[in-house]
């Protein structure tokens, strides 16, 4: 592993007045975001609204997440609230964030601070960590940005900011405990809150994955990456390895007022969801003989081939085709009362759908 040569130089007369030039130009340039304090704010924040936001920008963007928060927080306005809400009603609500399982949790973490805490979240860390969903990140996020804690706080935007101002050379995710080590050191009671928000819109504006804007950074003379003349190439990434792909395909079953779903297993990928009914997704690309279609004895109805789309999960990408009914009302009653383990939602629910479903009704 290469040594970086300034990780172990720097010192607390380096660190302090780095820190308050990136907290003085924080001061100037604070994104206003719905869940947070402004800069220097003395109330502290909800904690409440804090985790609830947190969880939603796990692996989206602040501009997708921003109206689910939204419109979680008008429906449930706490923790209380949101722990008495129908998981049916929590779950098609998320639809379309994306990660299910955080919807899950959300739910057992809001029923866990209302049984286990009286409704509060508790000001401790490790307290924090044994709550359904928290991790180190949003056990020290919480802890900084509700409480006003001094907490490492470190997202993949964090370590960006340290692997350029240290131009670590180890590629993540291996560097990943180096860049931790090198956040704490910058951590500090004093602004406690406001310090991992300024690093985090720091990244978002200035210290950008791709074009960053040096010549307006107020950490510039302090970043090797810099004076490498390379920002962009920090930090480091191992290669991937390519996604497997599988094949699935999607039965569209619809009449004029609505189309057939199932509930999915609570465990599992995209588990509580409602989802239209479909073949396994496997290695294999289905070929017409093999597809065994939903059983449907009303009228002359017929099925066909709409088209394939593609989708992409963590884990792997799907390619899907779509295969379509179209009943009458009657004949979509008959159906349901043979299938009574479906349901029929109406064309104005369809949104309610994960992405990868939504996806298949945009082909009809």
């Amino acid at each position: 592993m290469e040594s970086d040569a300034r990780q172990e130089e720097r010192t607390e007369a380096d660190v302090s007045p780095a820190r308050q030039r990136l907290l003085d130009w924080y001061d100037r340039n604070a994104r206003v975001l719905p869940w947070r304090e402004g800069p220097g704010a003395a109330l502290k924040a909800d904690p409440y609204r804090v985790w609830m936001s947190e969880v939603m920008l796990q692996q989206t963007t602040v501009s997708h997440a921003t109206p689910y928060f939204e419109k979680f927080t008008a429906l449930w306005p706490n923790v209380s609230a949101l722990a008495a809400a129908p998981d049916e009603r929590v779950m098609a609500e998320w639809a379309g964030l994306g990660y299910y399982s955080r919807a899950r949790n959300l739910l057992k973490c809001a029923r866990a601070v209302v049984s286990e805490h009286g409704g509060v979240f508790p000001a401790d860390e490790a307290a924090l960590l044994k709550l359904p969903g928290f991790g180190p990140y949003t056990a020290a996020a919480v802890m900084a940005f509700a409480f006003g804690k001094a907490a490492n706080v470190v997202d993949g935007n964090i370590e960006r900011v340290m692997s350029r101002l240290y131009a670590v050379k180890t590629p993540v995710p291996q560097a990943r405990p180096l860049l931790r080590e090198l956040a704490a050191r910058w951590v500090r009671e004093d602004r406690a809150r406001d310090w991992p928000q300024a690093l985090m819109d720091l990244s978002a504006s200035v210290c950008r994955p791709k074009s960053p804007s040096c010549l307006i950074c107020p950490l510039r003379e302090d970043c090797d990456a810099f004076a490498e003349g390379q920002p962009e190439a920090y930090p480091l990434k191992a290669a991937k390895a390519p996604k497997p792909v599988r094949h699935g395909v999607a039965f569209l079953i619809t009449s004029e007022d609505g189309f057939v779903v199932e509930r999915r297993p609570d465990k599992g990928l995209l588990g509580g969801m409602l989802g239209l009914p479909h073949l396994e997704w496997r290695s294999e690309v289905w070929s017409e003989g093999e597809i065994v279609f939903p059983s449907v004895h009303h009228g002359n109805a017929a099925w066909e081939k709409l088209g394939t789309y593609a989708h992409v999960f963590t884990h792997f990408a799907l390619n899907q085709q779509v295969w379509r009914i179209k009943l009458t009302p009657d004949e979509m009653a008959a159906f349901l009362r043979q299938h009574n383990a479906w349901q029929r939602l109406s064309w104005a629910e369809a949104k309610s759908l994960p992405t990868v479903f939504g996806k298949a009704l945009k082909l009809r």
